[in-house]
């Protein structure tokens, strides 16, 4: 036992209730009478923590004994479980439960268990006189299975699985207490028994199972062995934690409901080990689809050094609403410090008119365990800090710090300038990629590079014109750059290399890393290696530095000596090989139109088939196709950053009109690399009304921002000369249009409000194949006014065009709109107007730039299409 057996001071025996835990504190209290203070203290606090184990788990009486021997007191806890083990847990400080044995083995001399036949006894010792002897410690047991089975489960995030199991047992424990006491009952008593059980059995064979060495220590995969009976019991003790999330949710118990990353890994969980144990087969927790919400790109415990090495704008926040961790781009683009913006409060960044409704829509997530924003791409304002606002997409995944905490992560594009060093959907392609059967049938096997074979570097000519055309597809499939490079990292790995490290001039000396890929990518954290590089100086002659100046391809047996690591460049890249493991390398330059701007860098790892003098030709055509589709990447990003700077251009200074409010917004598309030609504008006619234009030409590209440029130039000349109804004036444009641009077509709302600064208002409107305006009264009320509509501009200029008449109720809001607002696959356009009629009505009370940015919110994440909204509210003097 590794301890003298001595006579029990005081014993007692007490009922399996939660109230026992006080009891028992108070029965050591007394039994302990004359030993000092602080020993006292501590015997009580670790008796209520064993007590409450043993209520909580065992649910059978407990047992507690006290003993004193020359200043040194003993206290043991039974019960008549010996079959439940005690399973400590690596809980974090933060973690409401889960702490008690943790807290007996920092706070106790020594401690250990006795299992019997019929009983278990836990037990330690509070030494006042000396150091004590090494304590038996835990041994973590797993429950024996009667004619078991062993689920297997494959690459399990240790993070994410510790937040899940933290969670569980926190939900079980409140269950089983409200219960105790008297509460509402969520479960029956019957159900609330078998889930605790098979929690408990879960919960020691994963922690036996993680005690095990692992090649990763975040993502590994482990066997389970459980009763082959199981299944049974895991559907109820699912059925128990839906109605705790219930439960929760509304407030019924103290803990919060878990967030849908945590939902999905639980049910991915409880459902491998039901399928498994009805015979089916595993499943990778890596390749199971998600829906956009859990997030699941990064498998790896989150930490700051992802933000900070980073090219894209990043911010991360904590669970209280507080920034812990800011990169250099987002900093520069809001006007901070990086450092500044650690500690702060996450609205420092958000416009005051969003503030409120962002704390509460926080604390609602937190609540509910619901999100409406969280891995999707959302149009939003953010603030700059001298103020201004700063037009940006948004997109929050969720993840686990090492301890299991939520941390909520942002990725800021600019809406004005899109980037082509900035991925368009950021990061959602840092996903665990598992080949296609086709594919792995051409994997080379791990550890020996090329396959055999003939031809250059081992491989057959049939193998290297498939490799070259697989390469030209992915980056003619794609616009996005880094998702093409990813792609293209990804066959090299496949098929040539272990790694794969692409490197491009964004300036005449600025290099930056944007693409790591490794052979297996579980687990791989590219943020690590990627990012903003040291300069290429006059003193840079390393193989990087000389293949960006059109070396190349070379050959590097190895790590290269230190002699050559003579600049800042050189050292990084002399650093890379030793983290790569590097045994062989190829480094060629990436040269387009005489221009050389990157530099492709593939490397086998020590052991494996290094590179050879064959395997250079290979290479040099590789680069050159990788560098003509980047450059074709460019050229149309280039194209695309123009026509979208002419389309915010011409974007219009809306007229400050007395008692009349205007907002307006545009955004351009989340989820393709195009530009639409949408657009709004308003202006004071000379009659004195306000004229309100909203259109949209058909097309995505730089021909149809131009169109756009010329058609609202052309409206604006006739309904300032003219002055005529709005029928006649879209008339006159269409005749304009189809005279010097025959194959333009565009929809188109033209508009005049005019009224007294008390009222009434009227609006006189006309609509060219465009949606129809939505009016919101400030009660909520909603109306779609049909009236005025009329066929396409370019179809038909001989079809006359009506003029609608419409009133205005004070404080109500007209908001004219594109279809990008509105508009989805698969739906129906009546059931997206009914959507946007709910929202606009739950808005109808708030101020007008509120009300246009959570309809963007709300309705414009994941957007295939431009948006362009337009928002009238009459505001009569109070």
């Amino acid at each position: 036992m590794g301890h003298p057996v001595r006579p029990e001071a005081a014993a007692r025996r007490f009922p399996g209730s939660p109230r026992s835990a006080g009891s028992a504190r108070r029965f050591v209290g007394d039994a302990l009478g004359g030993v000092a203070a602080d020993l006292v203290d501590t015997a009580q606090l670790l008796v209520s923590e064993l007590v409450t184990n043993a209520v909580l788990h065992a649910r059978t009486d407990v047992d507690v004994g006290v003993s004193v021997c020359g200043g040194r007191v003993r206290v043991r806890v039974g019960d008549r479980r010996p079959g439940r083990g005690p399973v400590p847990h690596a809980c974090p400080p933060y973690s409401g439960t889960g702490q008690g044995l943790a807290l007996l083995a920092d706070l106790a001399s020594r401690y250990g268990v006795d299992v019997g036949d019929e009983h278990k006894t836990v037990w330690f010792e509070l030494w006042s006189d000396g150091p004590p002897p090494p304590s038996p410690g835990w041994r973590t047991a797993v429950p024996p299975c009667r004619s078991g089975k062993t689920v297997t489960l494959v690459d399990v995030p240790r993070a994410l699985y510790s937040a899940s199991q933290q969670h569980r047992h926190a939900l079980l424990r409140e269950l089983t207490l409200a219960a105790a006491a008297g509460g509402p009952q969520v479960a029956s008593p019957g159900d609330l028994t078998v889930a605790v059980d098979t929690n408990n059995v879960i919960g020691a064979c994963m922690t036996a199972a993680l005690e095990q060495p692992v090649p990763d220590p975040a993502l590994c995969s482990v066997r389970l062995p459980l009763p082959g009976d199981a299944a049974g019991a895991v559907r109820t003790l699912r059925h128990v934690l839906d109605l705790a999330e219930d439960g929760a949710r509304e407030e019924r118990l103290l803990t919060l409901p878990v967030l849908p990353r945590g939902r999905a890994f639980q049910d991915w969980l409880f459902d491998q080990i039901a399928e498994q144990l009805a015979g089916g087969p595993a499943t990778a927790w890596t390749v199971v689809p998600r829906e956009p919400e859990v997030s699941a790109s990064d498998l790896v415990p989150w930490d700051t050094g992802q933000v900070k090495a980073g090219r894209v704008p990043t911010i991360a926040a904590d669970e209280g609403n507080r920034i812990i961790a800011a990169n250099g781009p987002a900093a520069d683009l809001l006007g901070w410090d990086p450092d500044d913006l650690v500690g702060r409060k996450l609205t420092t960044l958000i416009p005051e008119h969003l503030r409120q409704r962002h704390t509460a829509a926080f604390g609602s997530m937190l609540l509910t365990g619901r999100t409406r924003i969280v891995g999707r791409s959302v149009p939003l304002p953010a603030l700059h800090r001298d103020g201004r606002v700063v037009p940006v997409r948004l997109y929050i995944q969720t993840q686990e710090m090492s301890d299991g905490r939520p941390v909520f992560v942002a990725q800021l594009a600019p809406r004005a300038t899109t980037s082509i060093d900035a991925p368009m959907t950021p990061d959602r392609n840092r996903q665990a990629v598992v080949p296609e059967p086709d594919e792995a049938r051409r994997q080379v096997p791990s550890g020996h590079g090329a396959g055999t074979g003939e031809g250059d570097g081992g491989m057959s000519t049939l193998d290297r014109l498939s490799l070259l055309a697989d390469i030209g597809a992915e980056l003619n499939n794609t616009m996005a750059l880094d998702e093409g490079l990813q792609s293209v990292g990804r066959l090299l790995t496949r098929r040539l290399a272990d790694w794969c490290v692409v490197d491009l001039l964004t300036g005449h000396t600025q290099v930056d890393r944007v693409c790591v890929v490794h052979r297996d990518p579980r687990g791989l954290r590219p943020a690590a290696y990627e990012g903003r590089l040291p300069p290429v100086s006059e003193t840079s002659r390393g193989p990087l530095a000389r293949a960006l100046r059109g070396a190349g391809p070379l050959l590097l047996g190895g790590v290269p000596p230190p002699g050559q690591a003579e600049s800042a460049l050189d050292r990084d890249y002399l650093e890379l090989f030793r983290k790569l493991g590097a045994g062989s390398a190829v480094v060629a330059p990436l040269r387009a139109r005489r221009a050389i701007f990157g530099a492709l860098t593939v490397t086998r790892t020590a052991g494996g088939r290094p590179f050879t003098e064959e395997d250079l030709s290979l290479v040099d055509d590789l680069v050159h196709s990788i560098a003509l589709g980047v450059d074709n990447a460019r050229l149309y990003q280039d194209t695309r950053n123009i026509a979208e700077r002419l389309q915010l251009s011409l974007l219009p200074v809306l007229p400050d009109v007395e008692n009349l409010q205007l907002a307006a917004r545009y955004a351009a598309s989340s989820t393709t690399a195009q530009v639409g030609g949408d657009w709004y504008d308003s202006f004071v006619v000379p009659s004195g009304g306000t004229a309100v234009v909203i259109g949209d030409v058909t097309g995505h590209n730089l021909d149809a921002a131009i169109a756009m440029s010329q058609l609202r130039s052309m409206l604006r000349g006739i309904a300032v000369d003219r002055q005529e109804p709005p029928g006649e004036v879209l008339h006159r444009l269409d005749l304009a249009n189809h005279s010097l641009y025959r194959e333009a077509t565009a929809t188109c709302i033209y508009g005049v409000v005019k009224g007294s600064p008390d009222g009434p208002w009227e609006l006189r409107h006309s609509s060219a194949g465009h949606l129809p305006p939505l009016l919101t009264t400030r009660e909520g009320d909603t109306r779609y006014f049909e009236e005025g509509a009329g066929l396409l501009l370019g179809m038909d200029t001989d079809v006359p065009r009506r003029t609608g008449c419409n009133l205005l109720p004070p404080h109500s809001t007209l908001l004219l709109y594109t279809d990008g607002l509105v508009e989805r696959r698969d739906e129906s356009l009546d059931d997206a107007l009914d959507r946007l009629r709910r929202h606009a009505a739950a808005l109808a009370r708030e101020p007008l730039d509120t009300f246009c940015d959570e309809l963007l919110i709300g309705l414009g994440a994941d957007s295939a299409d431009d948006i362009a909204v337009l928002a009238i509210r009459p505001a009569p003097p109070s």
